[in-house]
């Protein structure tokens, strides 16, 4: 299965960290290639995001599950697709630096199904790096901006 991980030193607490990545209407956007999303209920949402795949642009349907709240130091989901053959999971750890600081990781694992997986996963190991370092970077710096004035 593609899997990326990526981790950083964030100039929050953990607390602060936790505060942002727990409403996801705050982060969603940040996916890169974001369209919208749709939240079902506490756990559970829809999210459309365009990708580059190299040779093919995808619009991309997601379904995301959040199977653990392990407050105030990881999130981690599930994810299926809605209009591709796509599932995978991934988590948000974070883990104290100091007192205004934080470590965070971000990790994301999505595995191609179907006729066109023996072509998609290797591209997907390509871009899923990118991804998540893009994913990761723009919490980060979204939640240092929010508490940058402490």
């Amino acid at each position: 299965m593609p899997a990326a991980l990526h981790e950083m030193q964030v100039e929050a607490s953990r607390e602060e960290l936790w505060k942002f990545v727990s409403d996801m209407d705050v982060w969603a956007p940040l996916v890169p290639g974001y369209i919208g999303h749709d939240i079902i209920n506490e756990r559970e949402s829809t999210w459309k995001f365009k990708t580059d795949l190299g040779f093919m642009k995808k619009k991309v349907h997601l379904k995301v599950e959040i199977i653990e709240w392990l407050e105030p130091s990881k999130v981690r989901f599930n994810l299926s697709g809605i209009n591709e053959r796509f599932n995978g999971h991934g988590y948000f750890a974070a883990e104290p630096a100091g007192a205004n600081a934080c470590s965070m990781t971000g990790c994301l694992e999505i595995n191609a199904e179907g006729p066109l997986a023996k072509m998609v996963n290797p591209l997907l190991n390509s871009i899923l790096p990118e991804m998540t370092t893009e994913l990761t970077e723009a919490v980060a710096y979204k939640v240092e901006g929010t508490y940058a004035s402490r």
